[in-house]
C-alpha cells in the first residue's frame, strides 16, 4: 500500500503542542468566519454599511468581524450578520435538520 504524502501544512499541524493546537484551531475558526462573510459580502455587492444597516449593527462590528480583529464578538450580531446576508441557519442532531429561526434572537 503507498504511503499517503503529507502536506507542508497538515505536517505544520501535526507537529504542535496540544496547546498550540488548540489556538490554532480557534485562529483557524476565525479565518474561515471572515472569509465567509467577505466572500457573501462580495458575491452580492454589499458594502460594510450596507451590511450593517441590513442586519442592523453598527458598521464597525461588521468591520471587525469580517477583518478577524475582533475576536469575542456577541451571538445576536453573528445571527444578525447572517440574517443581514440572506443566510439560514440549520440545526442538525442525530440526521435530523432543524431551522433555527433568526427572528428569535433578541435585540440588543
Amino acid at each position: 500500500m503507498a504511503k499517503k504524502i503529507k502536506s507542508t501544512a497538515d505536517e505544520f499541524v501535526e507537529s504542535l503542542s496540544p496547546k498550540e493546537k488548540k489556538a490554532f484551531d480557534e485562529e483557524y475558526k476565525d479565518l474561515l468566519l471572515s472569509e465567509m462573510i467577505l466572500a457573501a459580502m462580495e458575491e452580492d455587492h454589499v458594502s460594510v454599511r450596507q451590511l450593517a444597516k441590513l442586519a442592523g449593527v453598527s458598521p464597525t462590528v461588521i468591520q471587525s468581524m469580517r477583518s478577524g480583529i475582533k475576536k469575542d464578538f456577541n451571538l445576536g450580531s453573528f445571527f444578525k450578520i447572517l440574517r443581514g446576508l440572506g443566510c439560514k441557519v440549520l440545526i442538525e442532531r442525530k440526521g435530523h435538520m432543524f431551522p433555527l429561526d433568526l427572528a428569535l434572537v433578541h435585540k440588543e
